[in-house]
């Protein structure tokens, strides 16, 4: 395992039996985006990323009952903590690392990722990953539920220019990496960026 994967698991790990109290109010935010990814009934989904599964069950609403849900995370407690909140029942759970998903290439219709572009330890090449288990045309939602300033302020730190979720950043990063971005949002109360598959 390389050092990146442990320190994410072992920063993740130590927060997960805790980590939904700690945001109880963000389900909406949630639901919201889920919203804008346009999925329909039937579709293939994958919460990239997924930690307790806070994402699962508005994305099982948004494909119902025909549709895949996966929920794919590299820490195993934060799945343990998801299987705990009952979110399994939502979509089924996968212990995988984002940098090598277990998935045939073009299997899905969409990603969602919440809070994951800043834990990438290789983004492009992840992103290009993302790719490839999406359908030409597919969609992608990078989003965290407050925004990049208020995120920084909650963190005690500033925005730099070389922050990855900056929109002159980040759309070169999806375009170089197989996506095209179509939307942006950076407002305290949400930060959301969509882009497709290009084909």
């Amino acid at each position: 395992m390389s050092d990146d994967h442990t320190h994410v698991q072992e920063f993740f790990g130590a927060r997960a039996a805790d980590w939904d109290s700690r945001f109880p109010d963000d389900g909406p935010a949630y639901a919201a985006a889920v919203a804008e990814l346009g999925l329909r009934a039937g579709d293939r989904v994958l919460d990239a990323g997924c930690g307790t599964g806070r994402a699962l069950t508005p994305l099982r609403g948004a494909v119902g009952p025909s549709g895949v849900v996966l929920g794919a995370d590299l820490t195993p407690a934060m799945l343990q903590a998801a299987v705990r909140a009952g979110r399994d029942r939502d979509g089924q759970l996968l212990l995988a690392d984002v940098a090598a998903l277990p998935l045939r290439s073009e299997s899905l219709d969409a990603v969602f990722g919440a809070g994951l572009i800043s834990h990438l330890p290789h983004p492009a090449e992840n992103l290009r990953e993302l790719a490839r288990v999406v359908r030409p045309g597919g969609s992608l939602a990078l989003f965290h539920p407050i925004g990049r300033a208020a995120l920084a302020a909650r963190q005690g730190r500033q925005i730099t220019p070389d922050d990855l979720r900056a929109e002159p950043n980040l759309r070169p990063l999806l375009v170089g990496s197989g996506w095209r971005m179509t939307s942006y949002v950076d407002e305290d109360a949400r930060f959301l960026a969509l882009a497709v598959r290009e084909g």
